[in-house]
This record gives C-alpha cells, sequence and structure tokens, in this order.
C-alpha cells in the first residue's frame, strides 16, 4: 500500500458545477504571492454537500477553492468571507485548521464569493477508510479519544486572544438555533416530507435553562477530518468551518454525534452513514458523551435534549439540500432520496424524546 492510494481523492466536476477557469486563473496570479504557471487542472470533491470544494492542480502545488452553492441559500449561510476570516484568525492557536491564502468578492470572477486555501494531504475517513488501509481496534478508539480532544480543545480556545469574541452574539444561543431550524425547516419543505411539528414542540418545552458559550464547529464530523497518511489516529486538520460561531459546546458535542451510526443501529441508519464510525472499537454515542464531559471536568448532565436537537438539526440541513435538489437548483443525484432520510431522522427524534 502506497501513502497516494489512502490519501482523499477529487473527482472530475459535477455537472451544472464548473468554475470559469480563466477568470479565476487571472485573479489568483495577480493576487497569490507564489508562482503558478499555466492553467490549473479542476476537480471536485464529493463529500460536501453544503459548499462545493474544488481542487485547482498547478505545476507547482494544488490549491483548494470554496464557494457557495447554487441557488437559495439560508440567511447567514454560505458566507465565504466570514469563513475565510474565522480560520485565518484561529489558525495561531488551533494548528489543525488550513492555512487561508486569498478571499475573492468580485462577481466578475465568479457569480460566488469564494477562498483560496492550503491543501492538506491526508486521509479523510468518509463511509468507510479507503481500500488498503486496514484500522485495528485500538487505533478505532485512539482516533475517537483523539477527535474528542480536538473538540475539547477548540472549546477551550481563548475567544479574546483569537480576536474571535464578537464572532457571532453568543448569549441566547439556544433560543436562536431552536428557533432558526424550526424556521429553516418549514421554509424548505416539501410536500413529501413531516411538518415536524410536534419534535420542534418538544424542543422548545424542554430546552435548557442554562448555556455556555465558547467558539464551536457545528459540523465537527469523523469526515471533516484529515488524518495523517502514517497514523491514522493522528489528527492534522479539521475542514468545513462554514457554520463554526459562538455557541454552547454540548450543542456541538449532540449535532457531531446526529451523524454518529454505531454497529448496533438499525439498517437504515447504517444505509445512511457517512463515517467509519460502525467499526470494531470505535465509541459509542453514550461514550463519546462520557468522555467528553470527563475531559472537560463537567458533570453528567442529561443528554436528550442536545440528541434530539442534533438530529432535528441534522433533518433540516437534509431538508434544505433535498429543497435545491428538488426545484433542480442542484442536479447532484446523491440528493434525490434526501426525502426519505428526513423521514428517518424525524423518527429517530421521536423515538429519543421517548426515552
Amino acid at each position: 500500500m502506497t501513502a497516494s492510494s489512502v490519501l482523499d481523492q477529487a473527482r472530475d466536476v459535477r455537472a451544472g458545477e464548473e468554475l470559469p477557469v480563466d477568470s479565476i486563473n487571472d485573479w489568483l496570479k495577480t493576487h497569490l504571492s507564489m508562482p503558478l504557471t499555466g492553467s490549473p487542472k479542476v476537480t471536485q470533491y464529493s463529500g460536501g454537500a453544503s459548499n462545493w470544494t474544488y481542487c485547482l492542480s498547478y505545476p507547482e502545488r494544488d490549491l483548494i477553492l470554496r464557494r457557495a452553492p447554487k441557488g437559495t441559500k439560508a440567511k447567514g449561510a454560505h458566507d465565504m468571507a466570514r469563513e475565510f476570516r474565522l480560520q485565518k484568525a484561529l489558525k495561531p492557536v488551533f494548528p489543525a485548521v488550513p492555512e487561508m491564502f486569498a478571499l475573492c468578492q468580485d462577481p466578475s470572477v465568479l457569480d460566488s464569493d469564494f477562498y483560496i486555501m492550503e491543501k492538506l494531504q491526508g486521509i479523510i475517513p468518509r463511509r468507510n477508510f479507503p481500500k488498503g488501509l486496514s484500522v485495528s481496534e485500538d487505533q478505532a478508539r485512539t482516533l475517537c479519544l483523539n477527535m474528542l480532544d480536538q473538540l475539547v480543545q477548540l472549546h477551550e480556545v481563548d475567544l479574546e486572544a483569537t480576536g474571535l469574541h464578537d464572532l457571532a452574539k453568543g448569549e441566547g444561543y439556544l433560543d436562536r438555533q431552536l428557533s432558526g431550524w424550526c424556521d429553516r425547516y418549514t421554509k424548505a419543505k416539501t410536500w413529501n416530507v413531516p411538518s415536524a411539528k410536534k419534535v420542534m414542540r418538544w424542543l422548545q418545552e424542554n430546552k435548557p435553562t442554562d448555556e455556555n458559550i465558547c467558539l464551536t464547529h457545528n459540523d465537527f464530523r469523523l469526515d471533516n477530518l484529515v488524518l495523517a497518511t502514517d497514523d491514522p489516529t493522528r489528527i492534522t486538520g479539521i475542514l468545513d468551518w462554514e457554520l463554526a460561531t459562538l455557541g454552547d459546546p454540548l450543542m456541538d458535542l449532540g449535532n457531531a454525534l446526529a451523524y454518529w451510526v454505531e454497529a448496533k443501529d438499525d439498517r437504515l441508519a447504517q444505509a445512511t452513514r457517512r463515517q467509519p464510525t460502525h467499526l470494531p472499537g470505535m465509541l459509542t454515542r453514550a461514550e463519546m458523551i462520557e468522555t467528553y464531559l470527563a475531559k472537560r471536568g463537567l458533570e453528567h448532565t442529561d443528554f436528550r435534549w442536545y440528541e434530539v436537537f442534533g438530529l432535528f438539526r441534522l433533518a433540516g440541513i437534509a431538508q434544505q439540500i433535498y429543497y435545491r435538489y428538488h426545484h433542480k437548483q442542484t442536479r447532484n443525484p446523491a440528493f434525490k432520496n434526501f426525502w426519505f432520510f428526513v423521514h428517518y431522522l424525524l423518527w429517530r427524534s421521536k423515538k429519543a424524546m421517548r426515552t
């Protein structure tokens, strides 16, 4: 097995999501202080369902371009300038953030703001680890612990030192998140998904009275991690900072665990699994919660509300994506059956409400 055989690879650009290569190439050569010759080969990563991510391959180096998708967007989402500036400010104290190179807000270059960052070479554990890469039970457990270490480190970032103390409102985060996701789900609803009113009502009636505010990632998943090619337990990078904000750390963990499919979960969960959390040695959701609380020295808490909210929020994300497909704003066939996934997530939310 060679290192290149396990690296995350970009593929051909999806139809309808092509870039104006000439104008971007001209802009890069004007605004980047690094040698770039010729015109780049452009490929696209398939992992993201929100912002579109491309690899621009020059003879000298590869660069990553992130842009918002076409079509209707939720207010405040897909803010490339915010995502760029946050990572740039965070990089000095949180090394797992990629290096930012340039931000473009000129619509004559591209019909969307975009930014350019370094390409992190490594393994991204998507639905399964790459063929040829075997992870032992001990390694799987170590990876989970290292993942939680990164989350704890992020949640303990000194906001004043990074200048990110005014990134967002902070206080009142639970209220804003709950009302925001209820509103987004309702606006994105199509005829073939439930209203989710019962889940929304339960979340409102059972909302925690206390909240703690820190820097949160809000999309913290195994498939947003970059792992070292020589040690798949070592995390060298964390990607997709689009949703990062000043929020509640327990909500960050609950959002992460909405994606966490265990080996004992039902067939529908296994069918929707996006990361290799089913492998022997991987921590269960309950173990992830217990370990996180212990690492932060926090008392045991009833995590049910955060679990339900994480599942409902994921249903909202899936429905927003399906809405774009339903209205032909994207032709990505991977989104065709997201409506069914929404049904399933809402069913799991109601099940968690009864436990």
